[in-house]
């Protein structure tokens, strides 16, 4: 009998471990976001020319003042995915599942499916290499995932220059970003960590969360390249340095500090508030994204 005891003793904890050590977490499933994090920020999106709380530096500062929402409209941009880091931003309603080894019943990878532009992305957990400098950047990126306890750290290199906010901040070609999932009962939380070196000047650390929802259906998304714009061949609608007329309602429509607005690392720390200035104006009746950001999609417009 004892014997026994010692055998199944055994036979449990090899079990445990051989799951724990290979696996950790099972993060598949259907996830709704939640947006209670930089609600605005991620729905409906950043106004022109609000980049608090970004470490910018001035290249990316000039390219983001230059935009106009008229660029979404060329036809290499209108079915263009989100790059992999500000799919997790955007509207990420997602489905997580699980490619196991048919053997060894080790995992493989992780999938991500994302309902805009029917995005799909691979974390993987085999020894696979980590592809060379000069091999293909794509939307999504090679991403490569390891364990620390319950804890999975992923590792994304190889993405295409995207926008880091939709409202023409860049985001570069040899940024890097670091996730970490974390999984307690039905909420997923996912830190992410860029590294940009041609855009930010320090790191910039975000998270977002999501809800486990089984009857989630989403929806297949289909996109057709149409010219919208009458412009020029070759011509990119945008604006020349000093132009842009918007750069500062962000300031005025809330009363913030114009400095503060405009993003930089030394706008992130507290010693920032002996230097940021007065306020652009006295602040007005909120008449934008008041009430909405946990309640709807879309914003009505408060009444003054």
């Amino acid at each position: 009998m004892n014997k026994l005891r010692l055998g199944a003793a055994l036979w449990i904890a090899t079990a445990f471990w051989t799951t724990s050590h290979a696996q950790g977490v099972d993060f598949s499933g259907e996830w709704r976001p939640l947006y209670h994090e930089d609600g605005a920020d991620r729905i409906p999106g950043p106004e022109l020319g609000d980049y608090a709380g970004l470490p910018l530096n001035d290249a990316a500062r000039l390219r983001a003042d230059s935009y106009t929402t008229s660029r979404m409209s060329l036809v290499e941009n209108i079915c263009r995915q989100h790059g992999a880091d500000y799919a997790l931003r955007g509207m990420a309603h997602m489905r997580i599942t699980m490619d196991v080894n048919p053997v060894t019943q080790d995992p493989i990878a992780f999938r991500m499916h994302y309902g805009n532009q029917n995005m799909e992305r691979a974390i993987w957990l085999d020894d696979r290499d980590t592809p060379g400098p000069k091999a293909q950047h794509t939307w999504q990126g090679f991403s490569k995932g390891r364990w620390e306890a319950n804890q999975l750290v992923i590792k994304t290199t190889h993405l295409k220059e995207n926008y880091r906010r939709r409202n023409g901040v860049p985001s570069g070609a040899k940024r890097t970003f670091t996730e970490q999932w974390i999984r307690h009962g039905n909420i997923l939380t996912i830190v992410s960590i860029a590294e940009d070196p041609e855009f930010l000047t320090e790191p910039l650390v975000l998270s977002q969360n999501w809800v486990l929802d089984p009857g989630q259906q989403i929806a297949t998304d289909s996109c057709e390249y149409v010219p919208e714009l009458p412009t020029e061949a070759g011509m990119v609608p945008h604006y020349l340095p000093g132009t842009n007329p918007f750069l500062n309602e962000v300031a005025e429509r809330y009363g913030l500090p114009e400095k503060g607005v405009r993003g930089g690392a030394a706008t992130l720390y507290p010693e920032f508030r002996q230097t940021m200035g007065p306020p652009a104006a006295k602040p007005e009746h909120c008449t934008m994204f008041c009430t909405c950001m946990n309640t709807a999609m879309v914003c009505p417009d408060v009444p003054k």
